[in-house]
């Protein structure tokens, strides 16, 4: 990767003492990780709290024009968006007006092309990372070793390569990380995941995930690049391959981009959002931040139109180490736990059980209780000055990603894997261990 140009595992339902030492560990490691010796020195001092964050925004396109916006809303005189960066000129530009909008015809917002240059400044504590998947990884390995904090859309990597190589540059540069799963900061899916945790349902046997079934046509026409869009730099660590509007995004206006759909840039569905509900499971059980599943098999139909070739109906299931299985297929995105006295399940406009009255329930002193945000980016903006990990920092969106990924390689391969959460590596097949990371184009290598 270009850098800056600047000098409880359970078996049979007994506790796991290795594992229990290793979450010890990680947990230590988070902490020592958050530690606040890594306040950026101008935020110090007596009128500390009163000073401004300073953000730049990497990526303002669809998803990013929110993210730059949402940041603005959520860090109200706290924050100030001093930069903007994207490959394409006119949004880069369209997103500046935004921006003087906000602050004024006056405000000095800067406008960059290439994310390094942005980077080597060091007047910027922070970043919002909003770029086509493929690019997620190696911009904020460049960013965490930058020691810059961090705002990233999910999926947080392309592969489970570069998500080990961007959790240890967080951890290593002592920067904040905040994957972009929203759904933590929403009660409905806190509070569906409460009741698991405390058994509100019994004792959990199964999970059912849902996920939307992608559509598109696939068009692939030959056209010139434009004058405003650095193709090259968008490509990033992907290989060369003919322009066409419907590769890359929308010339006019900020509708849905072809590269979502093309599986060189994006595994489609499956980490489109099967980032967010997998995130959920994983919350529900327990497991999110240093495991996942034992076993993974896995169909999928692989449309053939044109560039359009990630998949679109599937039927997966999975193992995890405690025997709770965890079956998918595409339907209305949302969640169900399955316990041994009832279910409950959650979706982005509610939640629903067996029993209506459960859902009135609320933990008690003694019980678990989870992260409380109620909005994702302000939780990042309160970490980014307490030094405190973030809802979900960036093991955690590892750990998601990695689940969407390993469904992904068990499509492609057609037959059951065998998965090592604790290795991160699949058990006796080299095939699919080939599979955990892809040839980046030179220059663009992602490591850490």
């Amino acid at each position: 990767m270009p850098h800056p140009p600047h000098g409880t595992h359970e078996t049979d339902g007994r506790t796991n003492e290795s594992s229990m030492k290793r979450r010890t560990f990680l947990r230590n490691a988070m902490l020592t990780a958050a530690a606040p010796a890594v306040i950026p020195s101008r935020l110090l001092g007596a009128n500390a709290p009163g000073n401004v964050l300073r953000l730049a925004s990497i990526g303002v396109g669809r998803m990013g024009r929110g993210d730059m916006q949402a940041a603005i809303g959520a860090g109200g005189e706290g924050v100030r968006l001093v930069a903007v960066c994207d490959v394409d000129s006119k949004r880069a530009a369209d997103a500046a007006r935004i921006v003087k909008k906000r602050y004024g015809a006056d405000a000095t917002v800067d406008v960059y092309g290439d994310f390094r240059a942005l980077l080597a400044r060091d007047d910027i504590d922070g970043v919002t990372i909003s770029t086509p998947d493929h690019q997620h990884a190696g911009i904020a390995v460049a960013a965490a070793e930058a020691g810059k904090d961090i705002y990233i859309q999910k999926p947080l990597s392309y592969s489970i390569a570069e998500g080990k190589a961007l959790v240890k540059a967080v951890r290593k540069n002592k920067v904040i990380l905040q994957t972009g799963s929203q759904q933590r900061s929403s009660q409905y899916f806190r509070i569906g995941c409460e009741l698991v945790r405390n058994e509100r349902i019994g004792k959990l046997q199964s999970i059912e995930v849902q996920v939307p079934t992608d559509h598109g046509s696939g068009r692939q026409e030959e056209m010139p690049v434009p004058e405003n869009l650095d193709y090259r730099m968008w490509l990033g660590p992907a290989p060369d391959a003919p322009y066409t509007e419907h590769r890359v995004h929308p010339q006019n206006g900020y509708g849905r981009p072809g590269w979502l759909q093309i599986e060189q840039y994006c595994r489609g569905m499956i980490t489109g959002w099967g980032a967010h509900m997998y995130d959920i499971a994983q919350w529900g059980l327990g497991v999110d931040a240093d495991s996942g599943p034992v076993e993974v098999e896995a169909t999928a139909a692989f449309p053939d139109r044109g560039l359009f070739d990630v998949h679109v109906g599937y039927k997966a299931e999975a193992r995890y180490a405690n025997g709770v299985t965890m079956t998918s297929h595409n339907g209305s995105a949302g969640v169900k736990f399955i316990g041994t006295d009832g279910w409950v399940r959650v979706f982005r406009w509610g939640f629903d059980a067996h029993d209506k009255e459960i859902l009135r329930w609320r933990p008690g002193e003694d019980d678990v209780r989870l992260y409380r945000s109620t909005n994702q980016m302000g939780d990042f903006l309160e970490c980014m000055r307490t030094r405190k990990d973030p809802i979900c920092p960036v093991e955690v969106g590892h750990r998601s990603n990695s689940v969407c990924v390993i469904h992904h390689i068990a499509m492609k391969l057609g037959r059951k894997l065998q998965w090592d959460p604790t290795r991160e590596q699949f058990v006796d097949d080299k095939e699919a261990n080939e599979m955990l990371n892809y040839p980046h184009r030179k220059g663009w290598e992602v490591t850490a």
